[in-house]
């Protein structure tokens, strides 16, 4: 037998080998598929904890506006968008020229006011003077009238009436001074410089032309990023103009909006992985729930759903939840305000609160104002002018 011959007739053997083999691999294929589902489902229901998951979430901040606290010219911009600041960094100067001259007419308002209470204890002394001055004429036309009238017919009558006239006339004299020393009184009494009404007056008008004149300085009052600076040089901005915006990164949160059917086992507290589209899967945050909201995002829209009319489907709603983020994962890496998350709740603790956290003031976004420069300049104003032991 040839080759030929022999490799005709065993050719018909190999189409029927290979279809068996193939079959017996997607066999293997299945069998293998249906192990890994039977795996991931008894991990699933046996050893996989509860959890609650959304991707309809996004990453929220507080946005501090700079705004104009008196009407002032733009002069000097110390921050753009983009650029990070500290909390007391100066942002923008205004022109200071208008609120130094006010500031210079308080200051002399003061000296003045406490001259004017300098001289208001002088006219106490010299009202006591007076008093003491009035009181002894009356003492003394009342010795002569007393001496004429003891002297009988050696004076005459008209000596006694003129020494009687005296008597009255400086008995009214002391009235008088008596009237002026108690006026002199009610300006001072109980008073020193330090506290008298109008010197106090005078030093908050002084306070207020430096806060006037600080506003003339506006600082970053929080540690942030500058954000949608709409302010430019040489512009004339009245008070209360938002002249930019300061978003503190490291203080940020998530903003998840569960279904109202997600929300049964849901507790303040409960432990948060947080994934970011910026970052992919490889960074994991961590955080907490910290509240949940009064209502739906609906309830809280603008033009809220109006479901009495006739044509009405029922849609499931949807809740936002807060979730705090750890600071340090976010100095690591920082997020913007409005990326898109992934936020999965790890439910299996349900001992936390249903609704929210007590309320705690723990941000303040005020920068402290300096005063100690202005106390110093009152103080020197007032030891200037007014009298010592006062």
């Amino acid at each position: 037998m040839t080759d030929a011959s022999a490799a005709t007739e065993t050719s018909p053997v190999q189409p029927t080998a290979r279809p068996a083999a193939r079959k017996r691999w997607f066999i293997i294929l299945a069998l293998v598929v249906l192990a890994g589902l039977a795996a991931w489902a008894i991990h699933a229901f046996f050893f996989a904890a509860a959890s609650e998951e959304t991707d309809d979430a996004y990453v929220a901040g507080d946005i501090v506006s700079i705004t104009a606290r008196d009407p002032g010219t733009v002069i000097a911009l110390h921050a753009d968008d983009t650029e990070t600041v500290r909390r007391g960094q100066r942002l923008i100067d205004l022109d200071p020229a208008t609120v130094d001259v006010q500031l210079a007419a308080a200051e002399a308002d003061l000296a003045r006011a406490v001259r004017g209470v300098r001289a208001d204890f002088s006219s106490l002394d010299e009202g006591g003077a007076s008093v003491a001055e009035a009181s002894a004429r009356l003492a003394s036309a009342r010795n002569d009238y007393a001496r004429r009238r003891a002297a009988g017919g050696a004076v005459s009558g008209e000596e006694v009436a003129h020494a009687a006239d005296a008597v009255t006339l400086a008995r009214a004299a002391l009235n008088v001074a008596r009237s002026r020393l108690a006026q002199s009184r009610t300006a001072t009494q109980g008073t020193s410089v330090n506290d008298n009404p109008a010197v106090l007056a005078a030093i908050a008008a002084v306070r207020r032309a430096a806060i006037s004149q600080g506003h003339m300085r506006i600082v970053s009052p929080v540690d942030g990023q500058v954000a949608r600076r709409t302010v430019q040089l040489g512009q004339q901005v009245a008070a209360g103009t938002p002249l930019m915006a300061v978003i503190p990164l490291n203080r940020l949160w998530v903003d998840a909006n569960f279904r109202e059917t997600q929300l049964r086992h849901l507790r303040v507290g409960q432990p948060v992985t947080v994934t970011a589209d910026v970052y992919g899967d490889d960074v994991v945050f961590h955080g907490r729930v910290l509240g949940l909201s009064a209502g739906s995002g609906n309830a809280f829209a603008l033009l809220p759903p109006q479901n009495a009319s006739g044509n009405w489907i029922k849609i499931v709603q949807r809740v936002p939840v807060r979730i705090g983020l750890d600071p340090a994962e976010l100095r690591a890496h920082p997020l913007r305000i409005g990326l898109s998350v992934n936020a999965e709740v790890d439910i299996a603790d349900t001992s936390g609160t249903l609704v929210a956290r007590p309320a705690a003031s723990t941000f303040s976004m005020n920068a402290p104002e300096d005063t100690a420069d202005v106390d110093a300049r009152i103080r020197r104003i007032i030891a200037a002018n007014a009298p010592a032991g006062r």
